[in-house]
């Protein structure tokens, strides 16, 4: 308390900021800049936005990779979509009964169409 009453502290920070004013782009270059007295007092924020930085830019990249992912394991199943409606319509053209006819004749069976339809027969128990 008797510190902020003198103000020390004020004294302090106004050093800090003197210092800084007297950065110029040579400091940056030679690597005095992280000499500085207030430099050194921030090392530790420092070293903590790298690492955030770090995993920003590997989470971006991972992010980006599953993407590319889901647009591949998309065009797969629009894919898959096609060739299941190009199934199910074939089978759906075998399974007439006039190419069933067809393709029993073709085999040598020999049948013949229905000219009346079925009858159901009731059994008495």
């Amino acid at each position: 308390m008797k510190d902020l009453l003198k103000g020390n502290e004020f004294e302090s920070h106004y050093d800090e900021m003197e210092e800084l004013k007297g950065i110029s782009v040579k400091d940056i270059f030679t690597g005095r800049l992280v000499t500085r007295k207030f430099f050194r007092k921030q090392m530790l924020f420092v070293f903590y936005l790298a690492v955030l930085g770090f995993f920003y830019i590997m989470n971006h990249h991972e992010v980006e990779r599953m993407q590319k992912e889901l647009h591949s394991l998309n065009e797969e199943v629009k894919e898959l979509r096609f060739e299941a409606v190009t199934t199910s319509s074939e089978l759906m053209s075998m399974s007439k009964p006039s190419e069933v006819l067809r393709r029993m004749k073709k085999m040598g069976v020999e049948m013949e169409e229905l000219k009346e339809p079925p009858r159901i027969l009731y059994v008495s128990k």
